[in-house]
């Protein structure tokens, strides 16, 4: 039975989110998450390849040679990181120089990947499509929040605009990739023990 659009996107943003669950993705959150504003940039446009990719692939599931499946996943999502990387160098040139070879490499991203094979190649393309973009949102959701608390307690600021207003001392390690390191692993903690707690209520009932 194919998934309902709400099952689809309860999973990828909570349940079975790709970075807190699946444990992929670690690499860019790491390194763009310094500020919120390179975050979103990059949330978004991992989503746009995301679903794009997953669309395409999954349109063309029953005309690719398996043999060759790997390749043509790959050569579809490196076209779409292209034209994203072009988008970016037009009209968002400072963040494209923010993100370095962040936006290449997501190419190698193993959530686009993930869902490609995991999915794209056993369902129908709107599905495939709903899928490769709610889990890109949830990859977004994430790297939002660790920004969040990096650029506060780093630069004192969202977005870029000052909120430090009483002129507390900020913390140079928020900047640095441990940090984001260390985030990512609270927010693992927190949600499996979570998880846990409600499987043991549920056992009791």
């Amino acid at each position: 039975m194919a998934e309902k659009p709400r099952e689809i996107i309860k999973r990828n943003l909570f349940t079975d989110n790709q970075v807190l669950r699946q444990i992929l993705g670690i690499c860019s959150s790491l390194a763009v998450t310094n500020t919120m504003r390179n975050s979103l940039v990059m949330g978004i446009g991992l989503s746009f390849v995301t679903a794009l990719s997953s669309l395409t692939l999954s349109a063309m599931r029953n005309i690719i040679p398996h043999r060759i499946r790997m390749l043509v996943q790959t050569l579809v999502i490196a076209a779409y990181v292209i034209f994203l990387d072009l988008l970016l160098k037009a009209y968002l040139p400072d963040i494209s120089k923010q993100l370095g070879p962040y936006v290449g490499l997501i190419i190698t991203n193993c959530i686009i990947m993930g869902r490609a094979e995991a999915y794209a190649q056993q369902n129908p393309p709107v599905a495939a499509m709903l899928d490769g973009l709610f889990a890109g949102l949830g990859y977004t959701l994430v790297l939002m929040i660790i920004s969040l608390i990096r650029e506060v307690m780093g630069f004192g600021s969202v977005f870029g605009i000052n909120v430090n207003f009483l002129n507390l001392q900020t913390w140079t390690i928020m900047i640095m990739p441990p940090a984001a390191f260390f985030i990512i692993g609270g927010l693992i903690w927190g949600l499996t023990a979570r998880a846990q707690r409600r499987a043991r209520k549920e056992g009791k009932a």
